[in-house]
């Protein structure tokens, strides 16, 4: 029995390490899935709150079914949950810059944005945040919370058809 508790050890260390993981959104572009994002895991155990997103993301990393889901688009890594994390990276890290093109209702940012969010018009897109500045950007906010609100107004309104995020 001396080579299992190597193996028991080693698959505890690699627990902890998933189960941190799991609970930072951003490292695994959070989504409807469950803390533990794509992949066997969330096929498995869905979006069950709690400890179970311990075992989802320790199946994900066990079987490589996360990364192998990003990369090919399976296990329900889809491309509108890769894209909605990296549209929400984007807003959470230009934020600043954004709020200043979304005040005029256009710029680099707001293009970018449309793109990464898959809208059909930046122009559009520029005129909604602008109209909404006040509601999406107020100082007290925090990135994830300018970012969840940016991304619910893009999802929110069907005029700007912005078929990337979800």
């Amino acid at each position: 029995m001396r080579v299992a508790r190597p193996l028991v050890a080693i698959l505890f260390l690699s627990t902890l390490g998933v189960a941190a993981a799991a609970e930072n959104p951003a490292a695994t572009g959070k989504s409807t899935y469950g803390t533990a994002g794509c992949g066997l895991g969330s096929m498995v155990f869905g979006d069950q709150k709690g400890a179970i997103q311990i075992l989802a993301a320790t199946t994900n990393t066990l079987f490589g079914t996360q990364t192998f889901g990003i990369t090919f688009g399976t296990s329900n890594c889809g491309a509108a949950a890769v894209s909605t994390s990296a549209t929400k990276s984007f807003i959470e890290g230009n934020r600043e810059v954004l709020a200043k093109d979304a005040a005029r209702g256009s710029g680099e940012t707001i293009t970018t944005l449309s793109n990464l969010a898959g809208c059909k018009d930046p122009a559009a897109v520029g005129a909604a945040l602008q109209k909404r500045f006040a509601e999406l950007f107020p100082a007290e906010k925090a990135h994830t919370e300018v970012s969840e609100a940016v991304l619910g107004a893009l999802r929110g309104d069907e005029a700007l058809a912005c078929k990337a995020i979800g």
